[in-house]
């Protein structure tokens, strides 16, 4: 009886001794690679409040809310009457100025008169007392110093016209860029400039060309690559894919948020996207240290342990692993493993620990 057990062990030795057939996938080294959805807003590139520099009456309202305009195109008309009066009045101190330059000038000239024929007959011994001469040089000098006030004065009546005639061309306001007329806030009649009761006549924002802000968490920012190309989706349009170009980082976190404010360069030609838009960003969350992956078939879990199943020396080695990040068909994993090692792709807690392989 004992000699019958004996030989039905035979078959099992020579079962655990036979060599599965597996199939490999090697242990790869790489950067991390994958996409976020996150929350984005999106800004105009550009936007301006335009207010009036003059206190002054809103004559004409060129635009509304919604007007296309271009750079340089009139927006609204002012007009200021007190203004008119004050450049009449400096006006009229300009030729005031020049009748008394001219006046400064002629006792210049008669004083300059009066010391040549003094110089000329001090030269005759005893003709005149020597201190006429220096009297007549001191009435020259001072009737120049009189001419040099005069033309001051005049250059000073000048610059004031000037200065006032420079203020006429803030009665009228204009497009600082191309876009679009967002806000209308006077009318007709409306009095503004300083000490007016309306700041701003207009907002003006330029949407051919947006800002795209997406505030990145702190885990993320190492990932940031500038130029990059990013792809978001907006409600308005579930079905289109929308992209924009990674141009400005903040270089600092919101202490509130954790996340670091990066901007993206979007072009809106068709005027689809309008700011104020809250889009999904597919952001790109690059690792900076290089992972090792393998695919997701080769790491088996159990109740006790997670691991992958190396080839070592033609025997199976469970290797105990930590799974990482997916990315596609592969997952990084963190365990005594390294690039180029083989793995078994698809196995199984059956194939045991020292098990030959082939």
């Amino acid at each position: 009886m004992m000699r019958r057990r004996s030989l039905l062990l035979i078959p099992a030795i020579v079962l655990l001794g036979h060599a599965q057939t597996v199939e490999f996938a090697t242990v790869v080294s790489k950067l991390s690679s994958r996409t976020v959805d996150l929350p984005a807003e999106i800004a105009p590139f550009l936007t301006v409040s335009l207010h009036a520099k003059l206190a002054s009456y809103v004559e004409r309202v060129l635009v509304d809310r919604g007007s296309v305009v271009k750079e340089g195109e009139l927006l609204a008309e002012l007009s200021a009457p007190e203004m008119q009066a004050q450049i009449a009045e400096a006006e009229s101190k300009v030729p005031v100025a020049e009748a008394d330059r001219l006046q400064a000038e002629a006792q210049l000239s008669a004083a300059q008169s009066t010391y040549q024929r003094t110089a000329e007959a001090a030269k005759t011994p005893g003709a005149v007392a020597g201190n006429e001469v220096v009297l007549a040089q001191k009435q020259v000098e001072s009737a120049q110093a009189l001419v040099n006030s005069k033309e001051k004065a005049v250059a000073a009546a000048q610059a004031a016209v000037k200065a006032l005639q420079s203020m006429l061309p803030y009665l009228k306001i204009d497009a600082p860029f191309d876009g679009v007329v967002t806000e209308r806030l006077v009318h007709p009649g409306a009095f503004v400039g300083p000490g007016g009761s309306d700041p701003a006549l207009l907002v003006v924002q330029q949407v051919s060309h947006l800002r795209l802000v997406v505030p990145v968490p702190e885990e993320l920012v190492g990932g940031i690559v500038t130029g990059a190309k990013v792809e978001f989706s907006a409600p308005a349009f579930p079905h289109r894919v929308f992209s924009g170009t990674i141009a400005r980082v903040a270089h600092v976190l919101d202490p509130k948020t954790r996340t670091m404010a990066v901007e993206l360069d979007v072009a809106n030609r068709d005027g689809a996207l309008a700011p104020g838009m809250y889009p999904s960003v597919k952001w790109p969350a690059r690792g900076t240290q290089a992972e090792l992956f393998v695919p997701k078939t080769a790491v088996v879990s159990t109740a006790e342990r997670t691991f992958v199943v190396r080839d070592r020396q033609g025997h199976a080695e469970w290797v105990d692993v930590k799974k990482g990040i997916a990315d596609g068909d592969s997952i990084s994993v963190m365990g005594n493993l390294k690039a180029g090692d083989r793995v078994v792709r698809r196995p199984t807690d059956e194939l045991r620990d020292g098990a030959p392989l082939k």
